[in-house]
């Protein structure tokens, strides 16, 4: 595995710092809280690519595991990650590295081909994290999509266009050399 520089360290911490900003502004619903996590998932994953951007959000979930509150609702600790929301933040992990992934295989990009990756990335999130939540809790997949899923399709629509947006401009991939 080749090592990272200075500059990669920096902004791999930088967005798992973000995720966690985004853990903090929150709207509590139940059993999923509505946050912007899913904002710097999918903008960690476009401008930082695969490893990288899969590389902050594993920063971001352990940093929750050894008991920093960084999750929704300053929460931390394995119970989280292995409870009903614990889903989507493995999704935080796999979703970055997949958008990241998406955004390397094409040189030229414009702003919809990052829109397709972020919903792609929304999607990962989504399957991952209701699959927990269904599990956890027994509460079937069609509740787990009722409750933790269209509730919020808007917001997570307007961060992929948002992150898409921001992405476009940046147009930063940065690779692991």
């Amino acid at each position: 595995m080749k090592k990272m520089n200075i500059r990669q360290m920096t902004l791999v911490s930088l967005f798992a710092a973000l995720t966690a900003v985004g853990a903090f502004i929150s709207i509590p619903l139940y059993p999923v809280p509505l946050t912007l996590q899913n904002l710097f998932t999918l903008l960690a994953g476009m401008t930082l690519g695969s490893v990288l951007g899969g590389s902050s959000q594993i920063i971001y979930v352990l940093l929750g595991l050894i008991g920093l509150p960084v999750f929704a609702d300053f929460k931390a600790g394995i119970g989280v990650l292995f409870g009903p929301t614990g889903g989507f933040l493995f999704g935080f992990i796999i979703s970055s590295y997949i958008v990241g992934k998406a955004i390397e295989l094409k040189k030229e990009k414009d702003i919809f081909y990052y829109f397709l990756a972020g919903g792609i990335g929304i999607i990962i999130i989504y399957i991952s994290g209701i699959t927990q939540l269904s599990l956890v809790t027994g509460i079937g997949i069609k509740k787990a999509l009722m409750v933790g899923v269209f509730p919020f399709l808007p917001g997570d629509i307007l961060k992929i266009i948002a992150a898409s947006f921001i992405a476009s401009k940046l147009k930063l991939v940065i690779p692991l050399r």
